[in-house]
């Protein structure tokens, strides 16, 4: 398997770490012809803005929609925001993922936090929470039409979605050393 991590901004080496450690071949993406071959994609935190500028200035808004026709794509914290349909803001987006997203919800870099999360939907999930790292995280405020969440904080709060083979988390699981969520997405793209 072969699993692509936009390399245009953000922390792509952390997921690239991240799938290595999982014996998948990981392939930094920063052309739209290194699409071609991979079986996924994930869209790395960092900022929303830069991320979609760069995408549109290097030609892969369209390379990146038709590549989410047929494969998966995991979009964290910016990706997250990257992918969704609604922002509240005028900045490129992929606008594939039928999710309604506010950017910075939780406050600035200094009220970043760290929040267990239960997702059922992750290998012992139930039993043994989720390490999520929120940075400038935006918030799920809406997922529409096929999207569901997968989880929520205590407060009820949604901070991570899946429609088909794409994901979207508000958090940073590349952070945490739980390899977990990259799992779940690697067996999303064997369905």
């Amino acid at each position: 398997m072969r699993i692509g991590v936009l390399a245009l901004q953000g922390d792509f080496i952390e997921h690239r770490q991240m799938l290595e450690a999982l014996g998948v071949t990981a392939v930094e993406v920063r052309l739209p012809d290194q699409l071609a071959h991979l079986d996924g994609l994930i869209i790395p935190g960092g900022e929303s803005t830069t991320i979609g500028k760069l995408a549109v200035m290097y030609g892969f808004m369209e390379p990146l929609r038709q590549f989410a026709r047929t494969k998966g794509m995991w979009g964290t914290c910016a990706g997250m925001i990257f992918m969704a349909k609604d922002v509240g803001a005028d900045q490129p987006l992929l606008g594939i993922m039928d999710i309604v997203v506010e950017r910075n919800a939780f406050g600035r870099q200094v009220d970043s936090f760290e929040a267990d999360l239960v997702v059922p939907a992750l290998r012992d999930g139930e039993t043994r929470p989720f390490p999520a790292v929120f940075i400038r995280a935006p918030k799920l405020v809406e997922a529409k039409g096929d999207a569901r969440i997968m989880a929520a904080l205590p407060d009820g709060t949604a901070v991570a979605t899946q429609q088909g083979k794409w994901l979207a988390t508000s958090f940073h699981p590349e952070l945490t050393g739980d390899g977990r969520f990259h799992e779940y997405f690697l067996n999303l793209l064997k369905t």
